[in-house]
């Protein structure tokens, strides 16, 4: 049922990522044209581009990088998301011990390495992208919950994770929700941050160590070219077409159509929705507490994510995790008025003493999911390219350890990254149409069903779980 003041509260959002809604985001760089030649050619510039740019010039400041992306950096998935930067890479603890249990150690030693390599680039390079490491409060809405709390934090500790595991009154005095029952914050693995000016602090630290960025240049295919590979670029309409050879290609477009047509059975693309408030008052800050920063998330099935920002606003996305037949991606798909009313009806079950607050902007993107949850990884065209993909919305943090594989890989040699069986195994792939858009409908169905009958998982989920497939947002 949408509450009476839902509809007020959406009326004047704008249909646009807050993050991206700034009057100081940095100027587009030219379209490439003609021909170029580079060592290495990284295509699409979000997080994981980005990283594999500035990690490739950092370590050999004399290999000439290339980046091109079809829009501008960081307006996809690495300016929309919900700026939560977990060190795990697996998507979640428990997730990596079920699918790499002879490795996992590892994997969250390496996952927490990677999350301290972050905040010293942050630093080091002076990214002004509010990276606050405030941790992450995971909440139980229903009694059912309560018990997947407990199991969690058990399994933290196991790994020496920083967990404490809160009773009603406890979270509740950390964040105040009549809706909570009970609490897990895990303090130090995961950290709050602004997702465009991360991704812009990035592409001004490529720029400045050297690396060449063309934007709106769009990729529109790749051959071999001799001991080379070459792609053929378009870019605006007042650009003409481009090409480059080089010696070595990181494909970093994640979601978006692949170059590469084998990844097309590993990857879907899924609609993610958010909705940003104006920023509190004084007292709508003290009427919900939250001194702490901590990024939020209840646990469910079709889960809620949500955040204060620095400048005292609310995001709150999650739930509704949309595939489109075919893998349908379009602009007109970034908006879904039934998702922002259930965000919305949801916002304000949540925070009841906020009635009356308004959202200032609405939007969507798409994550690149795969069937085991976490990224993925290989070669090809003989060694010459190396992907990462399948990031499943935990890409904030993971597509710089992603970064690291490919240019690991690129090298062609053995390395303790390649040596991992999270990077030399692949996931199962989806079944072709007509059968993946039926499979995802019921999967998502039986979630729902699931969270409505006290997390009992039916037949088809249960089924799911023994062959190792899934579906998450």
């Amino acid at each position: 049922m949408t509450l009476p003041h839902t509809g007020r509260a959406l009326a004047d959002a704008a249909p646009v990522p807050y993050w991206l809604d700034r009057p100081d985001r940095p100027d587009p760089l030219p379209p490439l044209a003609g021909p170029h030649q580079a060592d290495l050619l990284i295509v699409g510039g979000g997080y994981a581009g980005l990283w594999t740019a500035l990690l490739a010039k950092e370590a050999r400041p004399d290999r000439d990088v290339l980046l091109v992306e079809a829009g501008t950096c960081g307006w996809a998935a690495s300016g929309r998301n919900g700026g939560f930067c977990a060190a795990s890479l697996t998507h979640g603890l428990a997730n990596g011990v079920d699918r790499f249990p002879g490795e996992i150690a590892e994997l969250d030693r390496l996952g927490r390495e990677n999350l301290d390599a972050i905040a010293a680039t942050v630093a080091r390079h002076g990214i002004d992208c509010d990276f606050v490491r405030s941790g992450e409060l995971a909440v139980a809405v229903e009694p059912y919950q309560l018990a997947g709390l407990a199991a969690d934090a058990e399994l933290g500790r196991r790994y020496g994770h920083d967990v404490h595991l809160l009773d009603r009154d406890e979270v509740r005095a950390e964040v105040h929700s009549p809706t909570y029952l009970g609490g897990l914050w895990d303090r130090d693995r995961v950290a709050l941050l602004d997702p465009a000016r991360l991704a812009w602090g990035l592409r001004r630290a490529a720029l400045d160590l050297g690396v060449r960025i063309h934007e709106h240049t769009r990729v529109t295919g790749l051959a071999r070219d001799g001991g080379a590979l070459r792609a053929t670029t378009a870019g605006g309409p007042d650009a003409a077409p481009g090409a480059v050879r080089a010696r070595q290609v990181a494909l970093a477009t994640n979601a978006f159509p692949p170059l590469l047509r084998r990844l097309r059975a590993w990857l879907v693309p899924v609609y993610d929705y958010a909705l940003m408030t104006e920023p509190l008052t004084p007292a709508q800050r003290d009427a919900i507490g939250w001194a702490n920063r901590q990024g939020l998330a209840d646990t469910g099935n079709q889960f809620h994510y949500y955040r204060i920002t620095a400048d005292g606003r609310i995001l709150f996305g999650g739930y509704d995790a949309v595939y489109h037949y075919g893998n349908r991606m379009a602009p007109s798909l970034e908006q879904r008025a039934a998702t922002f009313t259930a965000l919305a009806d949801h916002f304000f079950t949540t925070f009841p003493q906020l009635a009356g607050l308004r959202f200032s902007h609405r939007w969507g993107g798409v994550i690149d999911t795969c069937t085991r949850f976490c990224a993925f990884f290989g070669t090809g065209y003989q060694g010459r390219l190396a992907y990462a993909a399948g990031f499943t919305g935990l890409g904030v943090g993971a597509t710089r350890f992603g970064a690291r594989v490919m240019l690991d890989l690129l090298g062609g040699e053995e390395t303790p990254l390649t040596r991992l069986d999270l990077v030399r195994r692949k996931p199962l792939p989806f079944p072709p149409e007509p059968v993946r858009a039926a499979g995802i409908h019921l999967t998502r169905w039986s979630l729902a069903r699931a969270d409505a009958h006290e997390g009992r998982r039916n037949l088809w989920l249960r089924t799911l779980d023994r062959l190792g497939l899934g579906f998450d947002s």
